[in-house]
């Protein structure tokens, strides 16, 4: 029976160089969709999925990640003296209980793997999720629920993916697929950023994993990949050898929101599927005549941009 998966790990220690000048002092990570941070979203994601411990790897500049994930006392006073009951209760909602965040310190930008890495100490000796608070996923339930089923069956690791034009494959991790259905098939092979000739299928790594803590040991010693970062990816080839990986083609849509297009089609689809704000959301677009143009996406359509 597999252990089971109580601790997530989020990855907030980038630049976000593609965003500046907004992210210069605001961690991307804080940037919103409608009115909710990236990181909540994936928090929710995570909540959703059982997960009762959540580890952020940060850097410098990020300590609002760290203020956001309290409580917020003059605030919370604030709001019950002018009646906004309704507001104080979202707040104090989406705040995980006293003890279930830890915070540690990626002090260089070496890469997702080494970021995961510097987590090794709080997560210890148990399996634990890491999802990426750029790829942002709508669908029910979440994507990492839908993993964690697929984990109570086959144990092991467990990497969500979703198809991508065979043109873009070299912008991203790619596995190859063994047998199995949607829901959780083998993983025969996986690969960074390949060249389009060389890539093993148009399955590419979606930012959602659960893995075993012997990657930890694997990262310590692992030397630089793809662009001159420790990949995560290399690490998870060489833990293949000995332990099996399993894919879930998961049931929603993705938005990669590392990028403005991504980003900013996250926000259309957000709030378009928001009963208070669609029609007067729509209205405005109608003024612009663009209003016809907008519709909820299909829960299989991917968004991204490069």
């Amino acid at each position: 029976m597999a252990k089971r998966v109580r601790t997530a790990v989020f990855p907030v220690a980038g630049l976000g160089t593609r965003f500046l000048p907004a992210t210069k002092a605001l961690p991307k990570e804080m940037l919103t969709v409608v009115d909710r941070p990236l990181i909540q979203y994936a928090v929710d994601e995570a909540r959703e999925a059982g997960i009762e411990h959540f580890v952020f790897v940060t850097g410098r500049n990020k300590g609002v990640i760290e203020d956001h994930f309290d409580r917020q006392f003059e605030l919370e006073t604030t709001l019950e003296m002018r009646g906004k009951t309704q507001a104080l209760d979202a707040l104090r909602h989406d705040l995980p209980s006293a003890g279930r965040t830890s915070f540690t310190r990626q002090q260089e930008p070496l890469g997702l793997g080494h970021a995961v890495w510097c987590a090794r100490d709080i997560v210890g000796d148990q399996p634990f999720a890491l999802l990426l608070p750029d790829m942002l996923f709508k669908g029910v339930p979440g994507v990492l629920k839908q993993m964690m089923e697929a984990y109570e069956e086959t144990g092991g690791n467990v990497i969500a993916v979703e198809e991508v034009p065979p043109s873009e494959v070299s912008s991203y991790g790619i596995i190859a697929r063994g047998e199995g259905p949607d829901t959780g098939f083998a993983i025969t092979d996986m690969v960074e950023k390949p060249r389009r000739e060389d890539a093993p299928s148009n399955l590419m790594i979606s930012g959602r994993y659960i893995l075993q803590p012997e990657i930890f040991a694997l990262l310590a010693d692992q030397p630089k990949g793809a662009g001159g970062e420790i990949q995560i990816t290399d690490a998870m080839q060489t833990l293949m050898r000995s332990q099996p990986f399993s894919g879930v083609k998961y049931q929603g849509t993705s938005f990669d929101c590392g990028s403005k297009i991504g980003f900013l089609t996250a926000n259309v689809a957000y709030a378009l599927d928001r009963d208070d704000i669609r029609e007067g959301f729509l209205a405005a677009m109608n003024k612009l005549n663009f209003g016809q143009q907008f519709d909820q996406p299909s829960r299989s359509n991917r968004t991204a941009a490069e």
